[in-house]
């Protein structure tokens, strides 16, 4: 790691949620590659939102769209949107703390005895930490669209812990890289994606 990288702990609340969606929450595990899809897309409209207010964009040419790719032989899938991107303060907000995912509101949920334990997901933005059900480490490289932003990677295994660290060479949005267990790798099969989404 570079003398830049930072080790952050997740809050309480959301080392629950990443317990509850891990362990016991989901009997499809597919759900993850929706609910980050959803996220891409979720990006990309931002953008476009804020493409209307704004004159300068970073990487303003490329495309609005996403990207899924997988290396069945590594055991990877990635998904990579071309949309508004993070900075490292909101790669901290919107995956480590409560302030923004939802996983306050989502753990109330589950103590009710409303909606089933899947719709809950998407509907309290919780649904980046599906991934950790399958995966042995998320990489997630981000880079927002203001012009003096910096590119950044928000590392972790799901563990009770993340770091972030400045990279160079990051182009617009988020590539979400994952290493998946090795009882899940059919995930990162092309094939088994497709059916997917």
């Amino acid at each position: 790691m570079s003398k830049k990288a930072a080790t952050h702990q997740f809050q309480a609340e959301v080392n629950q949620v990443l317990d509850i969606v891990v362990n016991s929450l989901y009997k499809d595990k597919e759900i993850f590659i929706r609910e980050l899809v959803s996220n891409a897309s979720d990006a990309l409209e931002k953008l476009r939102r804020t493409q209307i207010t704004e004159k300068k964009i970073f990487d303003d040419h490329l495309e609005l769209e996403i990207n899924v790719t997988t290396d069945d032989e590594a055991g990877i899938i990635t998904i990579q949107d071309f949309g508004l991107g993070m900075t490292a303060e909101e790669l901290t907000e919107n995956l480590g703390t409560i302030a923004h995912s939802g996983s306050k509101d989502f753990l109330e949920a589950l103590k009710g005895d409303g909606e089933k334990n899947e719709a809950l997901i998407g509907k309290f933005g919780v649904g980046f930490y599906s991934v950790f059900m399958v995966a042995d480490n998320v990489k997630v490289y981000s880079r927002s669209w203001e012009s003096d932003a910096e590119g950044q990677r928000w590392e972790s295994d799901g563990s009770g812990s993340y770091t972030i660290e400045p990279v160079d060479g990051q182009r617009r949005g988020a590539k979400i890289v994952v290493k998946l267990k090795d009882e899940h790798k059919d995930f990162a099969k092309a094939d088994r994606v497709k059916e997917i989404i």
